[in-house]
């Protein structure tokens, strides 16, 4: 072959590769362009998608290095179509699940039991150990003889957090299709049924939610309102945390007089004195850092138990959605995002994060967007 005629055919060659490479560079760079950041190709390997319906998440990674009032900052969003489909690991759920039982147990640690303690028993509060409570008449009486999740077991569970994100989701239908649902807060129900429906087969109720949410039963209107939520429980587990914390012990005592006095139809527990610290040792060992954690991650960590496959809704600490748009902290009031301050109890992004993580490889799903969109 003529030498000239080779270095041309080389030449053109070379070029055309050059072509070839400045042109998917040129595409990577215009595709992720919208996440922000410096080095747009780096920064992309290390983002955290998470697909939920027809959305996508993108979590730039290099950009979470900032205090916990900055986590809505340190988050970017945007969306696209997926050709995504959830599948669920039954492995690495049965793995989780063998993991937490050596932390805990659900079916012992969801409640306190009669025999264990006797009215007239000095409790120190779990996060407060120099304050202390006595087990009175009434809760004693409350306490169950067994363990209100003994020997049960469910195919599918629904666990149902608070967030803004359910309203105009859609979710109500599928939330009660579901064989077992947990929610948190004695959240109302009726008034949101479409988007959260009203099936409830476990509910937790913090002291606080007696103040919050019904006035601490300032009067007879308010003593109605809250009577009227319990007995729309019917037969549910209401699961009060009456050891966590000191301040709650009268609101404690006036949830269980009128569960007495009214006979109301629920299955009152009350969770060990471990729970929470058997809980977070668990989390922390998986390297998620959380201070106290949050009713969601409790529930779950609980349900990994007794449920095959657990689907979250209403998991969502940001003030913004996936498009930028509003997002209330509960579904259902006006209040305000508290999870910014570093003085507080919880870390909801952090949780998030680590629920994220395990919906990607398939443990648990969680859904962020609207119901009913193929996932």
């Amino acid at each position: 072959m003529n030498p000239d005629f080779r270095s041309w055919v080389l030449a053109t060659v070379t070029l055309l590769v050059v072509f070839l490479i400045l042109a998917d560079i040129s595409e990577l760079e215009e595709e992720i362009g919208s996440t922000g950041g410096s080095g747009t190709i780096r920064s992309a390997v290390g983002n955290v998608h998470i697909k939920s319906n027809r959305v996508e998440l993108i979590h730039n990674d290099s950009s979470a290095s900032g205090s916990a009032g900055r986590s809505n900052e340190s988050i970017k969003y945007r969306t696209k179509p997926v050709p995504y489909i959830w599948r669920h690991n039954q492995t690495l759920a049965l793995k989780i699940r063998k993991q937490i039982l050596h932390f805990l147990d659900a079916e012992r640690d969801i409640s306190v039991l009669k025999g264990t303690l006797k009215p007239g028993d000095i409790i120190h509060y779990v996060f407060d150990r120099d304050s202390t409570m006595n087990i009175s008449k009434n809760l004693y009486e409350l306490l169950p003889r067994t363990s209100p999740l003994k020997n049960k077991h469910f195919k599918t569970c629904a666990i149902v957090g608070n967030s803004g994100i359910l309203l105009n989701s859609g979710c109500g239908k599928e939330i009660d299709s579901h064989d077992f649902v947990i929610r948190c807060n004695l959240a109302p129900v009726e008034e949101f049924a479409k988007d959260v429906g009203t099936k409830t087969n476990l509910v937790t109720m913090n002291p606080s939610v007696v103040q919050r949410a019904f006035e601490d039963l300032v009067n007879d209107t308010w003593k109605d309102k809250f009577l009227q939520r319990l007995k729309s429980l019917n037969e549910s587990i209401l699961w009060i945390p009456a050891f966590m914390a000191k301040g709650g012990e009268e609101r404690v005592e006036w949830v269980n007089d009128l569960i007495i006095k009214h006979q109301i139809n629920v299955h009152t527990a009350y969770p060990s004195l471990r729970l929470l610290h058997a809980v977070r040792g668990y989390w922390l060992t998986n390297k998620v850092h959380i201070k106290r954690p949050t009713t969601g991650i409790l529930m779950y960590t609980l349900a990994t138990r007794f449920c095959n496959r657990i689907y979250l809704y209403g998991f969502w600490p940001f003030p913004r959605d996936l498009h930028q748009n509003p997002v209330k902290y509960h579904y259902y009031d006006s209040l305000k995002y508290g999870y910014t301050s570093q003085a507080g109890p919880h870390a909801m992004p952090l949780e998030f994060k680590a629920l994220k993580n395990l919906h990607l490889q398939g443990a648990l799903k969680l859904n962020v967007g609207e119901c009913g969109a193929a996932t």
